[in-house]
């Protein structure tokens, strides 16, 4: 049984030797960093006396992805101020009052609060509803926008709805197959935003109307996710069609590719290794996590761009720091269900790289430094349910 009917979530960094000191001082030092160190190191700027954002250090802006992580980070450490500022400025900048996009967020706005596209990216819509979820409660509703539950279902009524019965724009989801999109109205996914851990929890918490959805999307991502992650790498595609294989086509708004293991897809096996601690449902997908750490050891020098199958394009991976909290959050789903002896001390391994590893420092440090975070709350035990 998973974490979700237990209530114990397991600390591999204590499993490896650390002490409870040493593991809660580490996570202390992140927090200090990441949150008030200096300037260069940094990722969090409050703004007046009540707002606050996460500045994309690589691109100069604040994203949905990182203001929703932001939240998320702030409810497991229980920074109740701190959240709230970060979730009043992405309220204040970000979110969409009128138009096609009414209802959602705007995924990137400049430091000043000013909207660089109307756009929105699934990813941070779904993080902005569990973080008020898990807000709520851990510290209770308050009053306006600090309804924290009231907000999170606003949330994902928009990201089911929108589009019927006259209302502008598209979905978040497509509702046949039950896949999150990478962008509404578009016609392929991205495995990393396949989250089925909180599908369940929202199957609990949305809309009453809205559950068996939730439910079907948890068990849809994650048969999904085994057909999405290579059957011997492990290694999952940017953006894929939906029946899991790589999204090739040329995009509109972008001549890049996408059809590789590259900065979105590390996320992946982090998603699959946190959804088997929450709930120990498989349907296949928890392998890959075993394929991928035994791939990227086997290596001399891991931290690469690859196609999925492995191929290695003898460059170096844009976020390095990234790719390695994710693999080693994948542990998650090797301790709890793999006898392999090696399997599970590869697992381990990587367990002990991420604490052997400093925040990233430079311009790129912002997506690797949240990644690293999140991997060091759930290796940690501390990425938890708030019920």
């Amino acid at each position: 049984m998973g974490a979700f009917e237990t209530k114990k979530y397991r600390n591999l960094f204590l499993e490896c030797g650390k002490t409870e000191e040493e593991i809660e001082n580490r996570l202390q030092e992140i927090w200090n960093t990441f949150f008030y160190g200096p300037e260069d190191e940094r990722i969090y700027h409050p703004v007046g006396d009540d707002m606050g954002y996460l500045e994309d250090t690589g691109n100069h802006d604040a994203r949905t992805e990182g203001m929703s992580y932001g939240m998320m980070i702030c409810v497991q450490m229980d920074r109740k101020e701190e959240f709230d500022r970060i979730w009043k400025w992405a309220y204040t900048y970000m979110y969409q009052q009128e138009g096609e996009n009414e209802g959602y967020f705007a995924w990137s706005c400049g430091l000043d609060g000013s909207k660089n596209a109307d756009g929105a990216a699934p990813d941070g819509e779904e993080f902005f509803a569990m973080a008020l979820f898990f807000a709520s409660h851990r510290w209770g509703d308050g009053e306006g926008i600090f309804c924290y539950s009231k907000y999170a279902r606003a949330i994902l009524r928009a990201a089911l709805h929108k589009g019927e019965n006259g209302r502008p724009g598209h979905p978040m989801w497509n509702r046949e197959n039950r896949q999150v999109l990478f962008v509404p109205g578009i016609d392929f996914t991205d495995p990393s935003y396949h989250l089925p851990h909180f599908y369940e929890l929202f199957a609990l918490w949305a809309d009453e109307e809205d559950r068996p959805f939730w439910r079907e999307a948890a068990d849809a991502s994650r048969k999904y996710l085994k057909t999405a992650c290579h059957p011997v790498t492990g290694m999952s595609p940017e953006y894929s069609w939906f029946d899991g294989s790589p999204m090739d086509k040329p995009l509109f708004w972008s001549n890049d590719r996408h059809d590789w293991f590259y900065s979105d897809s590390y996320r992946t096996v982090a998603n699959i290794g946190l959804d088997y601690a929450w709930f120990e449902t498989d349907e296949g997908q928890a392998d890959a996590a075993v394929r991928l750490q035994r791939f990227l050891e086997g290596r001399k020098e891991p931290y690469k761009i690859y196609n999925v199958d492995g191929t290695c394009l003898d460059k170096d991976a844009l976020h390095p720091v990234g790719m390695m909290a994710t693999t080693a959050q994948g542990a998650l789903a090797v301790v709890g269900r793999v006898s392999d002896g090696e399997a599970l001390q590869t697992a381990m391994r990587w367990v002990e790289r991420l604490w052997q590893e400093p925040l990233r420092r430079g311009n790129r440090r912002y997506y690797d430094n949240c990644l690293y975070f999140f991997a060091f709350l759930a290796l940690s035990g501390r990425y938890r349910i708030w019920d």
